[in-house]
């Protein structure tokens, strides 16, 4: 089994670099391939910045390639949760912080949207904190 670097992933959704599209694809169709969490957060943050891939296309994108019978992911199961959560509007780096903390009560945030997002998505309950000691 082998890993890739976010690129190696980039390349291959966009194809928009033809020698390291090739490259990449290589890779994919003749090795077993791990991409880590890391990796996967980066992929979507390239997609959406540099290449203003939408919420659906991302999702829809990143989909196939994990659906790919040699790609092993740490816990595909999660991923499939953020995508979901991703797709139906949460943000998705919000979307993997609160799937990778189910295991908390509470998840703190002062990102209001977040909050609201989130809201009813799962045991952890996403907040912002209180004044907690009376003295902010």
């Amino acid at each position: 089994m082998v890993t890739v670097d976010t690129n190696i992933i980039v390349r291959l959704l966009t194809q928009d670099d033809k020698l390291q599209y090739e490259q990449s694809l290589e890779i994919f169709q003749s090795q077993d391939v791990f991409i880590s969490d890391t990796v996967i957060l980066e992929t979507e943050w390239v997609l959406r910045f540099a290449y203003k891939f939408q919420p659906s296309e991302i999702c829809q994108a990143l989909s196939k390639l994990f659906g790919l019978p040699n790609v092993d992911l740490a816990n595909a199961s999660l991923i499939a949760q953020v995508l979901q959560w991703h797709e139906n509007g949460l943000d998705f780096a919000d979307a993997f912080h609160l799937a990778k903390s189910q295991h908390c009560s509470e998840l703190y945030t002062f990102d209001e949207k977040f909050v609201k997002g989130a809201n009813g998505l799962t045991q952890c309950k996403v907040t912002k904190p209180a004044n907690l000691h009376g003295n902010y």
